[in-house]
């Protein structure tokens, strides 16, 4: 399996998007999270709020870093991966499966052509 899906969208800093009708799930990249390492929490209080595209959503901490969380889309956050409070490290062990962190109701479709293919974000990387 690659490291990135091609059935995904990614953006510049290291978020994922998989769409589902007119809603996205959101995560970061297996490249990201090999980064950062360990990841032991991640924290998104923006449940309910209407974010811009490059809008920070959250913060995932590993052991040596803390990073801010980019919306890789314009959109309403619906839902936080509460599974992540009991279980971060799914984000590393499962970063495109249960370690989703947020989901989104898409504001504008068309974003989507902004964001990179999983060879395009390969060859940036």
């Amino acid at each position: 399996m690659s490291n990135y899906p091609a059935d995904l969208k990614y953006s510049k800093e290291h978020e994922w998007v998989r769409v589902e009708g007119d809603v996205a799930y959101i995560g970061i990249s297996y490249f990201a999270q090999r980064e950062l390492g360990d990841i032991v929490y991640v924290d998104v209080a923006t449940v309910g709020d209407d974010l811009d595209k490059d809008a920070i959503f959250g913060t995932v901490e590993a052991v040596k870093t803390v990073s801010d969380l980019f919306m890789p889309v314009s959109g309403k956050v619906l839902e936080f991966n509460d599974a992540l409070n009991d279980a971060p490290e799914q984000v590393n062990t499962d970063p495109y499966g249960k370690g989703w962190m947020i989901k989104v109701a898409l504001a504008d479709k068309s974003e989507l052509d902004s964001l990179f293919d999983s060879a395009g974000y390969e060859a940036q990387l």
